[in-house]
């Protein structure tokens, strides 16, 4: 299951978002599976701030039933940094929110999904959501010039 959710925020959410991503403290040291370094940094978001709450009432309708929010976090990768594949459980959602303000094509950026043998690609469209079978083989790719922000999101 891959679907694409765009325009998911309004334009202030969304701005929210974007300052919340560059004024967050970061911690390096996540590893994605436990056999690779670790590739960027990431901010354990608080249950008690308000963009996890934003975030967990615009999810309400489209997470799937029985499904419980465990964590929401922000990725953060340097420009030229190659993150792994890795999945994210045997089972429940990833949900992958993009901030940023804008993107191009020669920007990079986009979420790789390894799927029947092929590689798919999720363009990080500004204030798009895309949510996945936690099980699905994926990494982020850097953007070419800048930081590269996503919300990560994921129920059980």
């Amino acid at each position: 299951m891959i679907k694409v959710y765009d325009d998911f925020l309004s334009p202030e959410e969304q701005q929210d978002v974007i300052d919340y991503c560059e004024c967050a403290s970061y911690n390096y040291g996540e590893s994605d599976d436990g056999d690779t370094p670790p590739t960027g940094v990431t901010h354990n978001i608080p249950k008690n701030d308000s963009i996890y709450q934003l975030f967990e009432d615009k999810l309400k309708p489209v997470a799937p039933e029985g499904t419980d929010l465990y964590r929401m976090y922000i990725n953060c990768f340097a420009p030229s940094e190659v993150p792994y594949f890795h999945t994210d459980g045997d089972d429940g959602v990833t949900f992958l929110y993009y901030p940023q303000e804008d993107w191009e094509p020669n920007d990079g950026g986009e979420t790789q999904l390894y799927v029947r043998g092929n590689i798919q690609g999720i363009v990080p469209i500004p204030n798009r959501l895309v949510a996945f079978d936690a099980d699905i083989l994926h990494r982020a790719t850097t953007f070419r010039d800048r930081y590269r922000f996503t919300v990560a999101i994921k129920y059980e």
